[in-house]
């Protein structure tokens, strides 16, 4: 009987021992977040923040490997081609949404080839014009707008980033006609608004904070639905005029498709936790961006959803796809 009863034991060890195997595999090595923008902007420095975290909790480094260039295309194809193990996952933005309906043709499907795992965070974006214009608010270009087709100059930069297509939508829900005028740059579109060439522009507010607070740049609305917190009295444009419109840039995570559920879940409850942490929310509130997690079934309606309304701002204004 004795022998009986050890035997059981034994076979119930060997049993459990798979899960408690699987459970404990992951993390096993170094973790690599793909950033598809260069060192030191706001995506990056986004994924160190939440990385150095998680790098704490799952008791493995975490490498932010930056691979700017071509839409994201390129950082997405290295993530969509990896081992689906969670240990490789894809910084996700505004631009994954618009490359879908962008490029004629992608080396990977945005929603079939990734599993999102958690939004990070989102970051506002602005209706500016210069310190010495004469528009003070936004009712007031909406009016000039209106009085004057096709005068008014709505600067951005690239055709097809989040800010270019911020503006058509702008454009589009004010039903008014006035010109997008891209630039390569930001610096370059804040020489013109400084210069005279444009009138007003949208841009992420993060790197024109400090031509907003030195005075440079006056802010005549914020494009999401609820004011910044870092410029509380800039109306939204909701607010200023304009009820149905609403844009802002994000973050988020996902890893190949394919990877087992329980990593997915273990890495967005890190995540989740990282984003609740004191240390990481202040650093993330401090480049403007409001840390906000939501589900991994929640940030792929997220993203689908992404991707149908900045298609329909590609369609409307007839960007040609690349």
């Amino acid at each position: 009987m004795q022998l009986q009863r050890r035997d059981l034991l034994a076979l119930l060890g060997a049993a459990c021992a798979p899960a408690v195997w699987a459970q404990s595999a992951f993390p096993s090595k170094a973790l690599r977040i793909v950033v598809p923008f260069g060192a030191g902007g706001v995506a990056d420095l986004t994924a160190r923040t939440v990385g150095q975290k998680l790098s704490q909790t799952l008791g493995q480094p975490v490498v932010i490997e930056n691979k700017p260039g071509a839409g994201g295309v390129g950082a997405a194809d290295t993530v969509a081609k990896a081992a689906p193990d969670g240990h490789t996952l894809l910084l996700m933005s505004n631009a994954s949404a618009v490359t879908a309906t962008l490029f004629n043709k992608l080396p990977y499907d945005t929603v079939k080839d990734f599993t999102p795992v958690s939004t990070l965070g989102f970051f506002d974006i602005a209706v500016v014009t210069a310190s010495e214009s004469k528009f003070k608010t936004l009712g007031e270009v909406l009016a000039y707008a209106k009085a004057h087709p096709g005068q008014l100059n709505v600067g951005s930069i690239n055709i097809g980033s989040t800010q270019n297509l911020a503006a058509e939508l702008f454009k589009s829900n004010a039903g008014v006609d006035m010109q997008i005028v891209p630039f390569n740059g930001t610096p370059a579109v804040v020489n013109a608004l400084r210069g005279g060439q444009i009138d007003v522009a949208v841009e992420i507010v993060s790197p024109i904070m400090g031509q907003i607070k030195g005075g440079a740049l006056r802010a005549l609305a914020i494009t999401d639905s609820t004011r910044s917190a870092l410029l509380p009295e800039v109306p939204t444009t909701q607010e200023a005029g304009l009820p149905r419109y609403q844009a802002s840039s994000w973050n988020a995570l996902a890893v190949p498709s394919g990877t087992p559920k329980d990593v997915v879940a273990r890495l967005h409850r890190e995540i989740a936790a990282a984003l609740s942490d004191p240390e990481v929310s202040k650093k993330l509130r401090e480049l403007n961006i409001e840390p906000r997690s939501m589900s991994p079934e929640q940030t792929a309606t997220f993203l689908q959803a992404e991707i149908r309304r900045w298609g329909d701002v590609i369609v409307k204004a007839n960007i040609p796809r690349q």
